[in-house]
């Protein structure tokens, strides 16, 4: 990552400077403990490794956890223009209402693991004021839609770094009642985009990280495979300046998203990272601050075939793998019930000597 100037990006840097690895002290604890449990050594396997890592993240042997919170980032895409997507832009902001009445699939996931949803405007083309003055959603909006990537950049470089600080500024506004975050989004094209950003980021080829998205078949698939290498040719991001590929090839949603990461690791919370958008806002995030990656879970691997190569270049593994490719957060909410199983063998489950158990098993 380039060096973030102080005159650019003065409360972006003062965020970034916040953030710390994880404690290895706690690490150390919690692993000890967890050798010492009434069953064979690390017989819950990835899920001791989730506890270790929420002991690390929270500096807490008994880490905080209860208190579960999804923010779905919300925004519009002019690539829509070149028909990469099987629905039309309007579909945004119409389930940004459905969210509002609870009716979709990350209503229903969100409320079966004890989570609330935060809807954030970061950019959608349509005026959402009439929800923002009830109170209902909050925004945060940059513009009414980034411009079509396909013509040239995404947003300015100023407008990138505004989305991102948008995203710091919600997870800190959450933050003194939320113990874990869990990103979501939703904006019709943005699997076009998040693929460009993995592209650049990973060094992977866009033939072998293009998906279907919302369903296309193999001649739209083919039709988007050379739209995303054309992007790439008309903005040539810099892969060692993460705003600089935001601003030319994302989204406002991923923005938000990347933020939204960047402040939950500054105020040392979790966050529980959704499918390929999600892991695409935390590409940037690591770019911008490589720290920030200490204070992710992966929640799961999405059927676009692009979201392997994203988790390898965080360093990651995800809970799940249940061929998901909705979004909104669906897949951070079925994830948040693995996070508190975690929780729970670290702080619940009697150690050989508490339980008079003799002898440790191999």
């Amino acid at each position: 990552m380039k060096p973030i100037t102080q005159k650019e990006h003065s409360f972006l840097d003062t965020v970034v400077k916040e953030i710390f690895p994880q404690d290895t002290s706690y690490r150390e604890q919690a692993t000890a403990h967890l050798e010492q449990l009434t069953m064979p050594h690390w017989a819950l396997g990835d899920l001791m490794d989730l506890a270790v890592d929420l002991a690390g993240m929270t500096r807490s042997l008994k880490p905080p956890v209860e208190r579960k919170t999804v923010v779905v980032m919300v925004g519009d895409h002019g690539v829509t223009e070149e028909g990469v997507s099987k629905y039309p832009s309007e579909v945004t902001a119409q389930m940004v209402y459905n969210f509002v009445a609870g009716g979709a699939g990350i209503n229903a996931l969100a409320k079966q693991a004890g989570a609330k949803v935060e809807v954030v405007d970061m950019g959608t083309a349509a005026d959402l004021d009439d929800l923002v003055s009830k109170g209902v959603i909050r925004s945060k909006k940059i513009a009414f839609g980034t411009n079509n990537i396909a013509k040239g950049p995404a947003m300015s470089r100023t407008h990138a770094v505004l989305a991102v600080e948008a995203g710091i500024e919600v997870a800190y506004a959450l933050a003194d009642q939320v113990d874990i975050f869990a990103t979501g989004d939703m904006g019709i094209g943005n699997t076009t985009p998040s693929t460009a950003i993995a592209a650049v980021l990973t060094g992977s080829s866009v033939r072998d990280l293009t998906g279907r998205g919302t369903g296309l078949d193999d001649g739209e698939l083919e039709r988007k495979i050379k739209i995303i290498e054309k992007i790439l040719e008309v903005n040539h991001p810099d892969k060692d300046d993460a705003l600089d590929v935001l601003a030319k090839v994302g989204g406002f949603e991923i923005g938000g998203i990347a933020g939204l990461i960047l402040g939950a690791a500054a105020r040392r919370k979790p966050v529980v990272v959704d499918g390929f958008i999600s892991t695409a806002g935390a590409l940037i995030a690591q770019g911008i601050e490589p720290f920030t990656r200490d204070y992710i879970i992966c929640a799961h691997r999405s059927m676009e075939p692009g979201h392997r190569a994203m988790q390898e270049k965080l360093g990651k593994k995800p809970l799940l793998d249940l061929n998901l490719r909705l979004g909104e957060g669906t897949g951070a909410a079925l994830s948040l019930n693995l996070v508190e199983a975690s929780r729970a063998i670290l702080t619940e489950v009697a150690t050989f000597a508490d339980a008079g158990v003799t002898g440790t098993p191999e």
